[in-house]
């Protein structure tokens, strides 16, 4: 009698059980290294990039975009509530582009990073506005600073949901429309930094 082995075939890792990580590709190259698209079935990492140096560019786009959402105020530290919200926003999201959400994240984020911004230099007591380049890391860190915040201003005061509004300004920027407020932060941005080379 010989021993009969079977083959389990692998099976894929999806986000929420639902939407997958394959054939999601980032464009712009010099976010390529930065934008980290590990499949994983939920996005909580417990915080262990927290203590090295640029650890969290090892952390995924999803959990980043969840932890914006945790902003000091009324979510903070609910990582639960802010998971919930970024689900069913991608929910939402499907519904009205029958898309993978993961892919909408991806090309928002591209699309709401600056390239250029401005820093303040001294000279002789006079200060002075300097255009500079924006490194990977940080332009992924505005990008998601500003598609959360366009999205809890959207909400606030608003009989819409902080689901709703995030849905839509993920949208909006994935098609860079100028109604998105993250793209349109990001073009006042790069329009400052332009004037002052």
């Amino acid at each position: 009698m010989s021993a009969q082995t079977t083959v389990v075939p692998s099976q894929e890792i999806k986000l929420f059980q639902k939407w997958s990580f394959k054939e999601i590709s980032v464009v712009d190259i010099g976010l390529q290294r930065y934008l980290n698209l590990v499949p994983m079935v939920a996005p909580h990492s417990m915080g262990r990039h927290e203590h090295q140096r640029f650890r969290k560019a090892k952390v995924n786009i999803v959990e980043r975009l969840i932890n914006g959402l945790m902003r000091s105020g009324k979510n903070s530290g609910k990582k639960a509530k802010a998971t919930n919200i970024v689900k069913e926003a991608f929910e939402i999201i499907n519904v009205k582009t029958n898309k993978n959400p993961v892919e909408v994240l991806v090309k928002a984020v591209e699309n709401a990073s600056p390239c250029e911004d401005t820093t303040r230099i001294s000279y002789g007591g006079v200060v002075y506005h300097l255009s500079v380049d924006v490194a990977p890391q940080r332009r992924i860190d505005l990008a998601i600073r500003h598609i959360t915040a366009g999205a809890r201003n959207a909400s606030l005061n608003n009989p819409r949901s902080i689901q709703e509004t995030l849905a839509d300004e993920l949208i909006l920027a994935a098609n860079k429309d100028i109604k998105s407020a993250a793209v349109a932060k990001r073009n006042e941005i790069e329009r400052v930094a332009q004037s002052s080379r």
